[in-house]
């Protein structure tokens, strides 16, 4: 600790930080913009002058930059200085030289970073006036819109992009002040972080091109806290609505998840809820006529009332994208030997599995902050960045830790970035990947190997028995593996901390059995080490603490005659099984009622559908791989602008379903009732009451807001209907206000922020008012508590060793890979996404292609006995051979670890094509 004098008053700040860094976490404000709290200082912009004293005699002083200046013991500096204040808006007069006046029509009006900072130098005269430099904007893709005329050199964009995330097509050109920050020729930025440029970028050089094309000023928007529903990462994110449909989605900070970034399918993939097509009331499937008719509420439910009491047995489906309180509504509907959990039974093996892992191995479960933390690395069978990309990027940031390191050696402050990086150029703390293609994190990987699955496993075994004796054996070893296996074991036994990264993209048990036994073997040595395993979907965690069947089971029940009733929750069955399978047993369910907020072909197939709300039309609980239940908010009423809308959250239809089944008179239910229900009969879900605040909750006596305090238009919106402005819908289930009446100050700790706004700081660098210290905790803790704790380790290691890989002459292992563009139900009905995703192809090694005498682009078809899928073909350098890749998304008819045959279709044709 160190004590500073700042304007004539002592603070005690952390001696590590630099000056900018310790006044912004005392409350203090001082302008800047090349800084970032995630990024460190690199003094680019010289708008962070300070005046600093030698000590409390001294009356000169110096200019100093406060982001480049140690906050030593006794340091003694003035923020209002005349002459600091005086350099801090001469500066920004520099830098707005050739900035256009165009802040009523810019995109980043009301929620920019330079605006804040103008003001806060009380910059208000411009004295420039000759010509002004233009640049010609890019196309960057469906997700980012350019204007370089806009920017101010702040180097933030690049400094994020390229060292921060790794991308490599966006850079600087130029020199002095003609500089441009774009891709050296047209194009979609590669990153799967781009969006983040959106909330990096200090002006408005880099917008959200989805926004754009329905665009709303910020302090316009209503928002609530929520939680991104597009992996099982749990990121949490504010999502802005106006007009009954979300505009955009911010980053909500999060001091242990994702802090200041997002992935880009978690920032854009929510265009699913502004859907024309979506099912926005009851429908009544007529049978004898083949009509559908929509009902209204209680009519609806009667209708499902009397279907599900005249069923000789029912079954619930339940679903890994539905809330904790949704589901466990169905197992009350149907009661616990009814109810499936809708996963298809390969994956919901990998989830307990999981879950046993976690609670044997000895090991904790790291968060993301402390992801970053660690200094060697092994992931086995995951492409991070297609199935938990937020956490790759942590994994980026643990790797590139090394730099910290050899900074600290020399007294070099981690704070200065440029510093740092020149210092340790390529070194970095160790990766081992074993995947079967090549991931977006193998440039950085001291070691990556292309393994089928059998070969994962096996190589994971022989990491574990390496580290400890006493695990099993692997005989029968090649030598690169045997000499890859010392190697690896010998680097995670000289880290401090150790982290093994596994999961259930690949359905193999066998492998998550081998990560367990890495796991064990760290722990018995009594090492700091961390075991992270990654699911699929946002509640796939918290649906198999629930318990449930497969979904195979649901099917065959039906399907045999032993039920003629199903009730399934938001789950699209075809997404999952084959179609014969699916078709078979709906074909025999004689009642069958769906709750969905997507018209699926699950949906079409029903006698009656139920509008379920999406995430952001409801509330509810989630609980994320590191085992966090953290509850996501309703942002907007879908009936105040479409009163004829009869959307409602799926665990009160059910609710209410159960109701009408058991003739109750009284239906009505709180989400506070829902939750508490659930943590009661569920012991192990106990502490998802203290998730989040319950409605109950008052700042000042008010609930909170919704939306900013300038929000406007509030009658107009509302004009086509009536010109007499309504009651404000009211909110019994959560502490806020659909309205900008209530709090929305910073100054009274709480978890639970919508969005990010303090008086004179409007964009989201405003998040540094909420937080203990700049990029801390949220003063009041961060959202959201863990269920999972590690037993003591249990040493029973697993032994089920398999039998290496051997390629078949005739046909080929079949693996379904997951993507992060296109690979997700849901945010696949994203038209950007849609766009951002790459065309579905075959992966097959070039010997293997070579071998069949087809090249790059012919058409092949991958057949099953009773499944065909054709797709063109993509030669994959690294891919084992006598495996073929299926992207996930595509189709369900296949499966991780089946057998298949390969035809080739028009060889000679698509051979041409591609000459």
């Amino acid at each position: 600790m160190a004590t500073i004098h700042v304007d004539g008053k002592a603070y005690e700040v952390d001696g590590a930080d630099n000056l900018l860094h310790a006044c912004l976490s005392l409350g203090l404000d001082i302008p800047y913009f090349c800084w970032h709290p995630a990024m460190g200082s690199v003094g680019a912009c010289r708008q962070c002058a300070v005046k600093q004293y030698k000590d409390k005699d001294d009356t000169q002083g110096k200019l100093v930059m406060s982001c480049m200046t140690p906050a030593t013991d006794d340091s003694w500096i003035a923020i209002d200085d005349e002459e600091a204040k005086a350099f801090r808006e001469n500066v920004i007069e520099w830098l707005m030289t050739y900035h256009p006046h165009d802040c009523p029509v810019c995109e980043e009006g009301g929620h920019c970073h330079l605006q804040d900072m103008t003001v806060m130098t009380d910059h208000d005269r411009r004295r420039y006036r000759f010509r002004k430099r233009t640049h010609r904007n890019q196309y960057l893709g469906p997700f980012i819109a350019h204007e370089m005329n806009r920017c101010i050199n702040c180097y933030r964009c690049v400094r994020f992009y390229d060292d921060y995330a790794g991308g490599k097509d966006l850079g600087v050109f130029g020199m002095n002040n003609n500089l441009y920050f774009g891709r050296h020729r047209e194009g979609t930025l590669e990153s799967p972080f781009s969006g983040n440029l959106t909330e990096v970028c200090p002006t408005g050089v880099f917008t959200d091109q989805t926004h754009s094309d329905h665009y709303t000023r910020k302090w316009d928007l209503q928002f609530a806290p929520s939680i991104c529903h597009q992996c099982a990462m749990g990121c949490n994110i504010s999502p802005g609505e106006r007009y009954g449909e979300i505009r955009r989605i911010e980053n909500r900070y999060h001091g242990e998840l994702n802090r200041y970034f997002l992935c880009d399918r978690g920032r854009f993939g929510y265009g699913y809820v502004n859907r024309a097509d979506r099912p926005r009331q009851p429908e009544w499937r007529n049978e004898r006529e083949d009509e559908t008719v929509t009902l209204e509420v209680d009519p609806a439910l009667d209708r499902g009332a009397d279907l599900l009491r005249s069923a000789k047995r029912m079954i619930g489906i339940g679903s890994p994208r539905a809330s904790l309180e949704s589901n466990h509504q169905l197992i009350k509907l149907v009661g616990r030997e009814n109810f499936s959990t809708g996963i298809a039974a390969r994956e919901l093996a990998c989830l307990e599995h999981m879950a046993e892992l976690e609670r044997s191995c000895g090991l904790p479960i790291p968060t993301l902050r402390e992801v970053e933390e660690h200094d060697a690395v092994l992931v086995l069978g995951e492409d991070l960045i297609q199935s938990a990309a937020r956490l790759a990027l942590s994994v980026r940031q643990a790797v590139l830790g090394r730099r910290d390191a050899l900074a600290d050696e020399r007294g070099i402050p981690q704070w200065n970035a440029e510093a740092v990086k020149i210092l340790a150029q390529d070194a970095r703390h160790p990766l081992y990947i074993a995947y079967p293609a090549a991931t977006q994190l193998d440039g950085i990987a001291a070691d990556s190997r292309r393994l089928a699955p059998q070969d994962i496993a096996r190589l994971g075994f022989a990491i574990a028995n390496a580290i400890d004796g006493n695990s099993p054996r692997v005989d029968d070893l090649d030598e690169a593996l045997k000499e890859i296996v010392d190697t690896v074991a010998g680097r995670l036994m000289a880290a401090e901390k150790p982290l093994v990264i596994s999961g259930g993209s690949l359905e193999s048990t066998q492998i998550l059995d081998a990560a367990g036994n890495i796991a064990r073997a760290l722990s018995r040595r009594a090492k700091r080490a961390g075991l992270m395993l990654v699911r699929r979907e946002a509640n796939s965690t918290g649906l198999a603490m629930l318990g449930g069947q497969p979904l195979e089971w649901a099917l065959d029940e039906v399907a045999d005659g032993r039920a003629d009733a199903l009730v399934v929750l938001e789950n699209d069955l075809y997404a999952r099984l084959p179609e014969a399978r699916v078709d078979a047993a709906l074909s025999k369910a004689d009642r069958l009622v769906v709750l969905d907020h997507q018209r699926t072909r699950t949906w079409q197939q029903a006698l009656l559908g139920l509008p379920a709300a999406s995430f952001a039309e409801a509330d509810g609980t989630l609980v994320n791989m590191e085992g966090r239940a953290q509850r996501f908010f309703q942002v907007y009423d879908p009936r105040y602008l479409r009163p004829e809308c009869r959307i409602h959250e799926s665990w009160r239809w059910l609710h209410t379903l159960r109701a009408s089944l058991r003739r109750d008179t009284d239906s009505a239910v709180t989400l506070d009732d829902m939750t508490e229900a659930c943590a009661r009969d569920y012991p192990a879900l106990a502490e998802i009451l203290v998730a989040s605040r319950g409605s109950d909750y008052r700042v000042r006596g008010v609930k909170l807001a919704r939306a900013p305090h300038r929000y406007s238009g509030r009658t107009s919106m509302r004009a086509n209907l009536s010109v007499s402005e309504p009651r404000a819908p009211q909110d019994p289930d959560t502490a806020f206000a659909f309205s900008m009446e209530g709090y929305s100050g910073f100054d009274r700790p709480r978890k639970e922020v919508p969005f990010a706004w303090a008086p004179g700081w409007n964009s989201p660098q405003a998040w540094n008012k909420f937080t203990d210290e700049v990029g801390g905790h949220l003063r009041a803790g961060d959202p959201g508590a863990r269920l999972v704790t590690p037993r003591p380790g249990s040493y029973a290691y697993a032994s089920d060793i398999p039998t290496a890989f051997m390629p078949d002459r005739d046909s080929w292992q079949v693996l379904v890979l997951p993507r992060l563009f296109g690979g997700e139900e849901n945010s696949s009905r994203s038209t950007p996404i849609g766009d951002r995703a790459a065309s579905p192809s075959l992966g097959l090694s070039r010997e293997d292609a070579k071998r069949l005498g087809v090249e790059e682009g012919a058409s092949l078809t991958l057949e099953l006995e009773d499944a065909r899928l054709t797709l063109p073909l993509r030669c994959d350098e690294q891919l084992p051979s006598g495996i073929v890749s299926v992207p996930a998304g595509v189709s369900s008819e296949f499966v991780n670890g089946e057998r298949g045959r390969l035809k080739v279709l028009d060889t000679a044709a698509a051979v041409e094509e591609v000459r």
